[in-house]
């Protein structure tokens, strides 16, 4: 494999796009661990640095992400990995992360409520 270039808390940034519409779906990050995870399960795996610990795409909303391609960029430091999502990928309940502009307009569609997915 190729000798990625992981920051100072061994991390490295992960975007998730959807290999069929290519539509951004969200960022978050990877470590060795979850990169191992990922290769070995088809889905994707990341590290939440919020919660440090270890979180499998899907594993309470159901809304997995089948790992099609993985693709590394010219600088080793950013992953790309093309997914086919079963179902949204936003814990809001939209199918990106990336649901409003920079002026906080909404614009797209919310497909799920968060509150009825997530029992937290």
């Amino acid at each position: 494999m190729l000798k990625l270039k992981f920051d100072e808390k061994g991390l490295i940034p992960a975007i998730i796009q959807d290999a069929k519409t290519k539509e951004v779906l969200m960022l978050a990050y990877m470590n060795a661990e979850s990169i191992r995870r990922t290769l070995k399960t088809g889905k994707t795996w990341f590290y939440s640095r919020s919660r440090k610990k270890f979180w499998m795409k899907g594993e309470e909303s159901g809304n997995v992400q089948k790992v099609k391609k993985i693709l590394i960029d010219c600088d080793a430091d950013t992953i790309l990995i093309l997914v086919e999502p079963k179902g949204p990928a936003c814990h809001e309940g939209y199918n990106s992360c990336f649901f409003r502009k920079i002026n906080g307009k909404i614009i797209l569609k919310r497909i799920f409520d968060p509150k009825k997915v997530y029992k937290k």
